[in-house]
C-alpha cells in the first residue's frame, strides 16, 4: 500500500530526529546543529551532524544522507514500510488502513500544497495592490512594518464572491473546495470563502502554506475565520507560525504561546521570534505535545480578561494528565484587558520581558484557582477545597510527578487552613536534658520511616536555613520517639525566634539545652548521605543550594504523605472489615495504590543518591 504523504509528514513533525539518533550516536551541540562521530564510517573527528529543524542528517565524512525514516532503516535493517510502522509506534500514530476513502484522500492532498501556494501568492498581490489601500492602512494603524507583513505573507481577500474562484479558474474549482478556499452552498454555484478579510498563511512545520486565517475589515461577524479541516489542514494538531518559531525556540530555550495571529506578529516585530497561537480553539492535547517536542516549559500568555485566564485554567487542566518529570506549563498574566499585541506597542518589549519573568508555574496556578476569593468559612468547604485539588493531582498519569503533586496541595492546605503549631511545643518551658544513654537507646530501637526523620534533623543542623522553608511541614512530622521529638521542637522552636542562626549557632544553643549528646547520635546514627546532610563545601557549584533545598523538599514531602496515608488506609481497611462495601473496598484501593507511589517516590529518591554517591 502507498502511505499518505500527509501520514509521513505527521510522523516527522512528531519524532525529534536527535533523539532518535542519540540512542545510537552521542551528540553534541554545535550551532543551531548537533554533531558526533559517523556510525556509518569509522572516524576520530566529528563530521556528522543532524538539524532537527530540516529533519535530516549528514556526514561530511562519508556522504550519509537521510531523514529519520531513512535512519531506522539503515539502522535496524528493516524495510521502509516497517520503519514507518516503528516510528508510528513511538508517535503514537496508527498506520493508515488501505481503504478507498484514504486512497482518495492522499490522492486529493497530493496537489492542494501548490493551490494554497496559488492562493496565498494572489492575496498578497491583492494586499500590494490600489485596491488593498485600506487594508495598508489597518496594518500601519497596528504598527506592522513592510517587512513585518513581508515576513509573515500576509494578504487580502477582496470583498467578492469570486474573484479568488476566477483567479484560480485554471486550478479547477474541486481543488479549490477541497483546499477549503471555496464553499458549496445547498443549492447554487460555488463563492469564496474569504471576503473583505485580512488574510493569514497558515503553514506546517515544514513552511508550506496548509491554510488561511482571515480577519474581517470594518463591521460583521464572525472577526476571525479559519479554513475548514482539509486533507492538508487539521486545526487541532496545528500551531500557528510554528515552522518559524520553533528552530528560534530551540535555539533560546523558550516558547510562547498567545492567542491570535496579530500577537504572534507583534511579538515577532518586537523580537520575541518564538511565539505560536492555536487556531481558534482551545489548547489541545496534540498542540501541547508539539510544544514539548521543542522546550520543556512553554509559557502561556493569554489575555488579560476573563476570558484569556479561563483559557490559561483550561489549558493547565488540559496538560496535567500529560505532564511529565522536566515538562510543564508556566502561565504569564497580561494586564485585566491587555493582549501581547497591546503590551508591546504601547509599553515595548521590555514590559513584556519583564511579564515572562514573572511567569508562574503550573502548580501555583491551579493552587490560585482552588482557593483565591473562595469561601472556607466551614469544614464542609474547606473539605472540598482539597478534594478538588486531590483530583488535580490524581488525574496527572507519571507516578512520581502526580505524588509529588499531591504532597505539594496537601502541604499548602495544611499551612493555609490549619493554626499554626508552634515550634517548641512547650512555650515558656525550658527543655529537660536528655542523657546519652537515653538517646541512644531510642535511636537504636527505632522503627520504621526514622531513619528518614534522622536524616532530616540531621540536615537541620547542617543547614539551619532549611527550617525557615519546610518549618510548617517539619512541625506535622511525627518523630517517632521522645528523644527526636524534643530534639526537632528545640531546633524548629530555636530558629523560629531567630531565623538567620548558622550551624555554630544552633549548635551552642543546643549544647546549653543539655541536648549536645543527642546531637552527636543522630550525626552518628545517619546513615543516609543526602546532599542536605553534608557539609556545604568550600566552593560550592550554583546548584548547590538548589539541590540541597530540592532533595530535603522532597524528602519532607514524601514522609508526611507516606505517614497520612497510612493513617488512613488503617482506618479504611477498619471500616471495610466492619461494612464489607464496595465504597470501603475502593477507597482502600486508592490508598494502597497511593502508598505504592510514595514509596516509588522515596526509592527514586534513595537512588539518585546512590547514583550521586557513585
Amino acid at each position: 500500500m502507498t502511505i499518505p504523504p500527509a501520514f509521513l509528514d505527521e510522523l516527522r513533525a512528531r519524532i525529534t530526529l536527535s533523539s532518535v539518533v542519540q540512542r545510537r550516536v552521542k551528540l553534541t551541540r554545535a550551532g543551531r546543529e548537533m554533531k558526533g562521530c559517523c556510525p556509518f564510517h569509522n572516524e576520530k573527528t566529528p563530521s556528522f551532524y543532524v538539524n532537527d529543524d530540516k529533519a535530516f542528517y549528514h556526514c561530511f565524512g562519508c556522504g550519509e544522507h537521510g531523514s529519520v525514516i531513512d535512519w531506522v532503516m539503515k539502522q535496524d535493517g528493516l524495510h521502509f514500510r516497517d520503519a514507518i510502522e516503528t516510528l508510528a509506534v513511538e508517535a503514537g500514530l496508527e498506520m493508515p488502513q488501505e481503504t478507498p476513502e484514504g486512497q482518495e484522500r492522499a490522492k486529493a492532498a497530493a496537489g492542494l500544497h501548490e493551490v494554497t501556494a496559488r492562493a496565498a501568492a494572489w492575496f498578497a498581490d491583492q494586499l500590494a495592490s490600489t485596491g488593498g489601500a485600506a487594508a495598508r492602512g489597518y496594518l500601519d494603524k497596528r504598527g506592522l512594518t513592510p517587512a513585518t507583513v513581508a515576513a509573515f505573507g500576509l494578504g487580502l481577500a477582496p470583498d467578492a464572491r469570486t474573484k479568488l474562484k476566477a483567479a484560480l479558474d485554471s486550478v479547477g474549482e474541486a481543488k479549490l473546495v477541497e483546499a477549503g478556499l471555496l464553499v458549496t452552498p445547498d443549492e447554487g454555484d460555488t463563492y469564496d470563502r474569504f471576503r473583505g478579510r485580512l488574510m493569514f498563511p497558515i503553514r506546517d512545520p515544514r513552511g508550506r502554506v496548509i491554510a488561511f486565517g482571515g480577519r474581517i475589515l470594518g463591521d460583521g461577524q464572525p472577526k476571525y475565520l479559519n479554513s475548514p479541516d482539509t486533507p492538508l489542514f487539521d486545526k487541532g494538531r496545528t500551531l500557528y507560525n510554528f515552522d518559524k518559531a520553533g528552530p528560534a525556540a530551540r535555539k533560546s530555550g523558550r516558547l510562547l504561546v498567545v492567542e491570535g495571529y496579530m500577537d504572534v506578529i507583534a511579538l515577532a516585530q518586537a523580537g520575541f521570534v518564538e511565539a505560536v497561537a492555536p487556531l481558534g480553539t482551545a489548547l489541545t492535547e496534540a498542540q501541547i505535545g508539539l510544544l514539548w517536542r521543542v522546550v520543556p516549559e512553554p509559557v502561556l500568555c493569554f489575555d488579560g480578561d476573563v476570558a484569556g485566564q479561563r483559557a490559561g485554567l483550561r489549558a493547565a487542566l488540559r496538560a496535567l494528565p500529560m505532564l511529565e518529570p522536566g515538562k510543564s506549563l508556566r502561565l504569564a498574566t497580561l494586564p485585566p484587558g491587555v493582549d501581547p499585541d497591546d503590551l508591546v506597542r504601547t509599553q515595548g518589549a521590555a514590559a513584556f520581558q519583564a511579564l515572562l519573568a514573572k511567569a508562574e508555574p503550573l502548580i501555583d496556578r491551579l493552587w490560585r484557582a482552588e482557593t483565591e476569593g473562595i469561601d472556607t468559612g466551614t469544614p464542609e468547604r474547606r473539605a472540598g477545597v482539597r478534594e478538588r485539588l486531590r483530583e488535580h493531582s490524581q488525574s496527572i498519569q507519571d507516578g512520581s510527578v502526580r505524588a509529588l503533586y499531591d504532597a505539594e496541595f496537601r502541604a499548602r492546605f495544611d499551612a493555609l487552613y490549619f493554626p499554626r503549631r508552634e515550634y517548641g511545643g512547650r512555650a515558656g518551658k525550658p527543655f529537660a536534658p536528655i542523657h546519652a544513654s537515653e538517646g541512644l537507646k531510642a535511636l537504636h530501637a527505632r522503627g520504621a520511616g526514622s531513619g528518614e526523620v534522622i536524616a532530616l534533623i540531621a540536615g537541620l543542623l547542617e543547614h539551619p536555613w532549611l527550617a525557615d522553608r519546610f518549618g510548617e511541614r517539619l512541625a506535622a512530622l511525627n518523630a517517632g520517639s521522645a528523644p527526636l521529638t524534643r530534639l526537632l521542637d528545640a531546633i524548629l522552636e530555636r530558629l523560629t525566634h531567630d531565623p538567620d542562626l548558622d550551624k555554630a549557632g544552633l549548635s551552642h544553643d543546643l549544647h546549653t539545652r543539655g541536648l549536645a549528646a543527642l546531637v552527636v547520635e543522630v550525626r552518628q546514627a545517619n546513615r543516609l548521605g543526602f546532599s542536605f546532610t553534608r557539609p556545604t563545601p568550600p566552593d560550592p557549584g550554583s546548584g548547590h543550594v538548589d539541590n540541597v533545598e530540592r532533595d530535603f523538599g522532597s524528602l519532607v514531602d514524601s514522609v508526611l504523605a507516606r505517614a497520612r496515608i497510612d493513617g488512613e488506609l488503617a482506618a479504611a481497611t477498619a471500616r471495610f472489615a466492619h461494612t464489607a462495601t464496595e465504597a470501603d473496598w475502593n477507597a482502600q484501593q486508592r490508598l494502597r495504590a497511593e502508598r505504592a507511589e510514595v514509596d516509588a517516590v522515596l526509592m527514586k529518591l534513595s537512588e539518585d543518591l546512590r547514583e550521586a554517591q557513585m
